[in-house]
């Protein structure tokens, strides 16, 4: 009788030995790349960790988890997870930050804290944070730019919680405060300490985050507080209802407001100091259906002047612009929407030909920069002080160089012309969506056409982009309707663009923020300018007194060279300093 064949028992299973024999195990390496991380590991005394996420070989979730198996450590995905309050209000900023801990659940009963760590094996940290919160530590593993990102919410990025700290020692007494409508009112709110630390800390973080503008908006039941960084909108802060008109009053105390009228607007200003960092602040009230909502300007003081190429001007825009420059009469209009940059560019301009030869004037609303060596005049319509009537008497001051912060009138721009005619250089800003479109638009407002032709040598488009914070960049290959849309756009200049930075026509690379950057850098950093820019030519005189159309006059524009702003953006976009995102989001006109 033939003996029934006996199963081969399985090969034990090898205990690992390092969590690279995981990443083996899980065909997450090879076995070539393992004995090269080690071969380098020996040589270059770096981290595998280190190599690992240098040569992109795996995620880092794929090391963290990898790293946590071997060490017996339960791994916790941050994004994934419920964050408990009361577990985080435990662990202190200050603690949670410098160990990078992240406290997200709380066993009352069983006394137990389960904590995030970036550094699991830190017998250290978790020894203080056992000592100082007095609970038994489960400790997980977590990836480390998931829980950057989480302590950088959760904590002061927010502001919330100075906030929180300050609306504690407020209790019930903002609604004493807001209820009082005499002079009272004045000295109560100075002597609120908690309101005024409010106040100093949504002003600190608008400082910190280089934000242009802060809107404090009353809401049903809360009050949003938003900063506009980098141009863009973005909510930082949610405060109870109940504190919002003692907020609002501190403000209006300091900008030397009227505290007991809500029911129309007011305009106010006051200087603020931090950090050695000294900001002008343009304060403006405005009564909403929920109450009086604030926006406040935020302009610094002292702030150098970017040059033309820091602005983003080169190539042919700049030439047209410095030779328009040198011209000692004429007007150089610069245009696009409200908050495209267009007075920084002229304040550039003028740090550029401001020289104690030459006597520059300018009026503006308000004067943004104080620039040493030149005449700034603030118009004040109240006392009668507007554009024109600045510009009348701006002749009578002898001046070389004039800036008129905008043209908003037909009187504001015959005074413009005629001021150029008389020899004299003009600058000033329009509010049309294109270089070309300048034109048209003073014809509509009354200007005589061969007038127009006599005296403008220069129109210049712009909008602002957000700038991919450059340490923390990637590149990407784009999709084949993205290489499409750009070849289409810049034409026969994409070929030029390509030859002259040497790269493959067929293969563009463009670059967005990248994924593994530290959740306290963000993803643009800073702003550029995109431009098209025309000088006006004999050819476009003659089409000025015939009355061409905007569409004629760029199309010539176009034939002398002359790049769209959607062009000049999308050039910057395969430079890698801004994406394609950013420009259609402020050129698709």
């Amino acid at each position: 009788m033939t003996e029934p064949a006996q199963s081969t028992p399985p090969a034990p299973i090898a205990v690992p030995q390092h969590f690279l024999d995981i990443l083996l195990r899980d065909k997450k390496l090879t076995e070539d790349q393992v004995n090269q991380l080690r071969n380098e590991q020996l040589q270059t005394n770096t981290s595998y960790e280190d190599l690992l996420l240098e040569k992109k070989w795996v995620s880092e979730l794929e090391l963290t988890k990898a790293k946590a198996e071997f060490n017996d450590i339960p791994f916790t995905s941050i994004a994934e997870t419920s964050i408990l309050p009361e577990a985080l209000n435990l662990v202190g900023e200050s603690v949670a930050k410098r160990y990078g801990v992240l406290a997200f659940s709380y066993d009352k009963p069983g006394k137990t804290l389960k904590v995030a760590m970036k550094d699991p094996l830190d017998i250290s940290a978790i020894s203080f944070i056992k000592q100082k919160t007095g609970l038994n530590v489960e400790v997980h593993a977590a990836v480390p730019s998931e829980l950057d990102q989480a302590l950088a919410e959760r904590y002061s990025d927010d502001i919330s919680t100075e906030v929180d700290q300050a609306l504690e020692q407020t209790g019930g007494q903002s609604d004493k405060v807001i209820k009082q409508q005499n002079a009272s009112l004045r000295s109560e709110v100075m002597r609120d300490a908690p309101v005024n630390r409010i106040v100093e800390t949504i002003l600190d973080f608008a400082l910190k985050t280089r934000a242009s503008d802060v809107h404090i908006e009353p809401q049903q039941g809360r009050t949003r507080i938003r900063y506009r960084i980098d141009g863009i909108l973005t909510e930082k802060l949610v405060l109870p209802r109940t504190v919002h008109d003692a907020v609002v009053s501190r403000i209006k105390i300091i900008a030397n407001l009227k505290i007991d009228e809500k029911r129309v607007p007011q305009d106010g200003r006051f200087n603020y100091v931090a950090d050695s960092m000294e900001i002008d602040l343009r304060v403006s009230t405005l009564p909403t259906i929920n109450g009086e909502k604030v926006v406040m300007r935020l302009l610094k003081k002292n702030t150098t002047v970017p040059t033309f190429e820091e602005l983003g001007l080169n190539g042919l825009a700049l030439k047209n612009l410095r030779d328009a420059m040198k011209i000692p009469r004429g007007i150089i209009l610069v245009t696009g929407p409200t908050g495209s940059g267009k007075t920084t560019t002229l304040y550039s301009v003028l740090h550029e030909i401001n020289t104690p030869k030459v006597n520059i004037m300018t009026i503006e609303d308000p004067v943004e920069y104080q620039m040493a060596g030149v005449s700034q005049v603030q118009i004040n319509p109240q006392a009668g002080l507007t554009f024109a009537t600045g510009l009348r008497s701006f002749l009578r001051q002898d001046p070389d160089i004039i800036m008129v912060g905008e043209i908003r009138d037909t009187e504001t721009a015959e005074l413009a012309i005629q001021a150029s005619l008389t020899g004299h250089l003009v600058f000033s800003t329009l509010h049309t969506n294109s270089a070309s479109g300048a034109i048209p638009r003073l014809i509509d407002m009354g200007m005589e056409p061969f007038l127009l032709a006599s005296t403008i040598t220069l129109v210049m488009a712009q909008r602002v982009v957000r700038r991919i914070n450059p340490e923390y960049r990637e590149e990407y290959v784009p999709e084949e309707a993205v290489v499409a849309n750009i070849k289409e756009v810049l034409g026969e200049r994409y070929l030029q663009w390509c030859q002259i930075s040497k790269k493959d026509p067929a293969k563009p690379i463009l670059y967005r923020p990248s994924n593994n950057r530290p959740a306290t850098e963000p993803d643009y950093l800073g702003r550029i300018a995109i431009f098209e820019v025309f000088a006006v030519t004999e050819e476009i005189n003659r089409m000025i007194i015939e009355r061409k159309n905007d569409v004629d006059i760029e199309r010539v524009g176009l034939k002398n060279g002359m790049l769209l702003m959607k062009q000049d953006g999308y050039i910057k976009a395969l430079e890698g300093i801004t994406t394609i995102e950013e420009v259609l989001r402020v050129a698709e006109v």
